[in-house]
């Protein structure tokens, strides 16, 4: 029998410490502890893939908790099954002491296990959609107090007004008023919109 871990963060920003030192307190050996980096929306996964690859029958696989294999509720459930009855491997989860294959493989014990399992892989998704609602509601907040998102937009030049009236004079070409303004041709032709309408206006 091979003991293996499996460790996963949502994205390369986040620490796995957590999980490894939760591992290597099993002990698992660090040459059989794999780690993805990425959402755990869906099950391709570069060390996952592999680790799939190295598990044999009798094989035990310990995970910190359930949403480490995934989020999503469906994808949970099928994995503990590719993993538990297809490969026929043990799997314990490491903060759900219910969630260990090893212990009772009678009727009872498995059906305490699956139910177990079901209602964790549920929260796990719940928690993940109720984040998602949580940060679009946050955002939609923060835009209607003006906060502004992505990279902030490259300022044109104060002399932008006399640029476009000698571009409109036709005096130089577009690709000399684009490089006067060093900035790319949507927010020009973005600009140039505002500009008018705030020179029309002014007008008018």
């Amino acid at each position: 029998m091979n003991i293996y871990g499996y460790v996963r963060v949502s994205s390369t920003d986040q620490n796995e410490d957590r999980q490894m030192v939760a591992l290597r307190e099993v002990p698992v050996p660090e040459k059989n502890i794999f780690v993805d980096k990425q959402s755990g929306k869906d099950f391709d996964r570069l060390s996952y893939k592999k680790l799939m690859k190295k598990l044999k029958a009798g094989d035990l696989l310990y995970v910190l908790s359930i949403d480490r294999l995934g989020r999503n509720y469906k994808e949970i459930q099928e994995q503990w099954r590719l993993l538990a009855q297809e490969k026929e491997i043990d799997i314990c989860v490491l903060d759900m002491p219910l969630l260990d294959t090893r212990n009772g493989k009678d009727l009872m014990g498995t059906f305490i296990a699956d139910l177990v399992l079901q209602i964790l892989s549920f929260v796990a998704q719940s928690e993940r959609e109720n984040i998602k609602k949580r940060q679009a509601e946050g955002i939609a907040v923060a835009k209607a107090k003006g906060v502004k998102f992505g990279r902030p937009e490259k300022a044109v030049p104060e002399d932008f007004g006399k640029l476009i009236r000698i571009w409109e004079q036709k005096k130089i070409s577009f690709s000399e008023v684009l490089k006067r303004c060093d900035i790319s041709e949507s927010t020009f032709y973005r600009r140039l919109r505002e500009y008018r309408l705030l020179r029309d206006g002014k007008q008018g």
